[in-house]
């Protein structure tokens, strides 16, 4: 009863996230080049070839830019809304495309991935839950505000990659013009620091386990303002923040109900022998 996550990447500059059980996996969002994804998850000992499907969230580049290339290599079903084929101009071969409607899961094998809709300026976003032995790990990125839809499957999650863009007060006085501030938090952009943790503070459940702080901007926040933010509130959630430089390490996600609750990192040999 457990699932293996990382963050590939996380930020404008592109985005993926990786979770799986020991034998499969799936990717949400593919923004990284296929070789840049390979080089990344070789580093962490994690093999595309246990990839079985690759999720889209909508269509901005930072979440598609690397599907191409990727799936050129490592032909896996893609699900993707045709909204977001359409608006994204995506090109695939017809028998890897594969659609798929909110609130409906989607068997990948042992994994259970459940689509969300969210309020972002996209044609069609979604969020994600994945699933395994009823282990959930929630993918909830480029959200304008936290919806319904966001706080019913947060709440559900024993670990999430969760949305912190930006500081309000660096947005506030940073160089943007104000029509692309009035966009990143008018309502369908993304969450302030502040806004998340508001989510995490009144519908985190007990047994979250782990936060990682993703799509933080490059020039409206910093991962020292984001961590000194949660920090005094985490309890026993471990706080982790997502880089738009490298990926994560690799954490291993347990129902924790009844059991140790820190156990954040898989050791190297572990990793080794799951992975390889």
């Amino acid at each position: 009863m457990s699932l293996f996550i990382a963050s590939i990447n996380s930020g404008s500059n592109a985005n993926c996230y990786y979770v799986g059980n020991r034998t499969e996996a799936v990717l949400i969002d593919a923004g990284v080049s296929c070789r840049e994804t390979e080089t990344r998850m070789k580093r962490l000992g994690l093999s595309m070839k246990k990839v079985k499907a690759i999720f889209i969230s909508h269509e901005h580049g930072d979440h598609i830019g690397g599907l191409r290339s990727l799936i050129k290599k490592y032909p896996v079903p893609v699900y993707i809304t045709p909204e977001t084929m359409r608006e994204g101009k995506v090109s695939l071969r017809e028998s890897l495309v594969h659609t798929f409607l909110p609130h409906e899961s989607i068997s990948i094998g042992n994994l259970s991935v459940t689509p969300f809709p969210k309020f972002h300026d996209a044609s069609d976003p979604h969020s994600f839950i994945v699933e395994h032995e009823q282990v959930k790990v929630g993918v909830i990125t480029d959200i304008g505000i936290a919806c319904e839809n966001v706080i019913r499957y947060f709440k559900q999650c024993h670990a999430a990659f969760l949305e912190s863009n930006f500081d309000d007060h660096m947005l506030e006085t940073g160089r943007y013009p104000l029509a692309l501030k009035n966009r990143i938090r008018g309502g369908k952009g993304h969450i302030s620091n502040k806004q998340a943790l508001e989510l995490f503070k009144n519908h985190a459940p007990s047994f979250m386990s782990h936060l990682i702080l993703s799509h933080l901007s490059q020039h409206n926040n910093t991962p020292g303002v984001a961590m000194n933010l949660f920090k005094p509130h985490a309890g026993n959630t471990e706080i982790i923040i997502a880089s738009r430089k490298e990926p994560s390490e690799v954490y291993h996600i347990e129902n924790t109900v009844g059991i140790d609750l820190y156990k954040p990192k898989v050791s190297k040999a572990l990793q080794l022998s799951l992975f390889s």
